[in-house]
């Protein structure tokens, strides 16, 4: 866990107050929330990987992720991104969200300041779903995070990629927040867009190939700019968009069985 310092200290102890606390959340104390809780406070974040989405890339975020369908959010965290989506949204509002969430603290904060999500607590790579939802979101945990056992076509440890494969499977579209390097092209923090065979790397072909998906570049966010808000580490990002195959209808079964003399 983190050492937080007593302004730190302060803050979460306020935040603790409010969520343990029984009246609804006002809109700027949820707010306050999603900007002060330090994901360190009660787990390793770092060997987690789990590092929440500043409110300002939350919020620039849907404006790739616009959709007024069902959204699926992997890895919800406390919500920062579906608490964008249902409220700094400026074109549309989801008709349906599922926050997905492994973390039972982020869980239990998260319904708090997302209420109107359907909150899973659970692996978001494993969890099983009866409907295809419009679009999947998430700023998944980064690098090679071992807290699932989803097995799928691509064959190597960087979790993000497993995250968007599972998407792909149960989203028409998603949108991602991922680390730059594991994304095929570079815009945040540069003078200028470039997606060629140099900006994607070995891992991210390999992602690609064996999986047979595509990365496309948004609007345009530039991540750099809120690289001193995020706690604890400074990643530099891309916005990933991407629309996914319709699954495979599942074969019929045969109902008899007929011998042919």
């Amino acid at each position: 866990m983190a050492k937080l310092t007593k302004a730190e200290t302060k803050q979460h102890n306020k935040i603790m107050d409010l969520v343990e606390s029984d009246k609804a959340l006002t809109y700027d104390e949820k707010l306050f929330i999603i900007e002060n809780f330090h994901e360190g406070a009660f787990t390793n974040n770092s060997e987690l990987g789990a590092f929440f989405t500043p409110i300002g890339l939350a919020r620039d975020f849907t404006i790739d992720a616009c959709t007024s369908g069902s959204v699926v959010d992997l890895c919800a965290g406390i919500g920062g991104l579906s608490f964008a989506m249902l409220h700094m949204m400026m074109y549309a509002k989801p008709r349906e969200i599922v926050c997905v969430e492994l973390n039972h603290t982020y869980y239990k904060l998260g319904k708090r300041i997302v209420p109107e999500a359907t909150w899973i607590n659970a692996d978001a790579l494993t969890t099983e779903f009866d409907t295809l939802f419009d679009m999947a979101i998430s700023n998944p945990p980064f690098g090679k995070i071992k807290t699932s056992n989803f097995k799928g076509k691509y064959t190597g440890a960087e979790f993000e990629y497993k995250v968007i494969e599972r998407a792909s499977q149960i989203a028409r579209a998603g949108t991602f927040i991922l680390p730059q390097m594991s994304a095929n092209f570079r815009y945040s923090g540069r003078r200028y867009f470039q997606q060629d065979e140099s900006t994607t790397t070995s891992k991210c072909k390999k992602f690609l190939d064996e999986t047979g998906l595509e990365m496309q570049p948004g609007y345009g966010i530039d991540t750099g700019y809120y690289l001193e808000e995020w706690k604890g580490v400074k990643p530099m990002c891309e916005v990933v968009c991407m629309e996914f195959p319709e699954p495979e209808p599942e074969p019929a079964q045969n109902l008899f069985t007929f011998t042919i003399e």
